[in-house]
């Protein structure tokens, strides 16, 4: 079986940014659950279906759903994988493992809140306000935070230092998957 990486990080830390480079250069497929569910709902598929009800609701689509929309999507995929964002949870990695795709690893891109903050804030859209991010970041590290000792504690977590700019992030990302 080919290598699934797991890309995590808070809000703002540029996994998006990261993951497309790695893509890019290293030959991974990068997925994001984000993009597959609007992608299923788009195509009118039954799982597409039934995240919509609670995308529509702004509600978090559940575990369950997720982990299949991921699956079935590695399981058309020949070559490495990068999980962008993904697990977020443990039960959301568990359910990854149930499913026999093991990580060769979970790069965690850490980055200061305050960092985050800046960063996102002066994006200037809507839903990007100092106050909103704020939560956002207590929701990531209440939901995370064990997600990390998780894979700590297995051995494939490793941090990489997100701060700085985007090639220099790119590079101990690169130097992290080599060791």
């Amino acid at each position: 079986m080919e290598p699934t990486i797991a890309l995590l990080g808070p809000p703002g830390s540029g996994k998006g940014t990261q993951a497309a480079r790695l893509e890019d250069e290293l030959g991974y497929t990068a997925l994001s659950t984000g993009q597959l569910l609007r992608q299923a709902r788009a195509d009118g598929t039954e799982l597409g279906e039934q995240a919509a009800g609670y995308m529509d609701r702004g509600e978090l689509v559940p575990d369950g759903l997720v982990v299949d929309a991921l699956y079935d999507r590695m399981q058309e995929l020949e070559g490495p994988v990068l999980l962008d964002g993904f697990p977020r949870t443990v039960s959301q990695a568990e359910a990854l493992e149930a499913r026999g795709r093991k990580l060769g690893a979970a790069l965690l891109i850490d980055v200061p809140d305050a960092v985050v903050v800046e960063r996102i804030s002066g994006r200037g859209r809507e839903d990007d306000q100092p106050e909103t991010v704020r939560e956002r970041l207590r929701v990531y590290h209440r939901d995370t935070e064990p997600l990390v000792a998780y894979y700590g504690e297995r051995g494939l977590l490793r941090r990489v230092d997100g701060s700085g700019d985007p090639d220099a992030v790119h590079e101990r990302l690169r130097e992290a998957l080599a060791g």
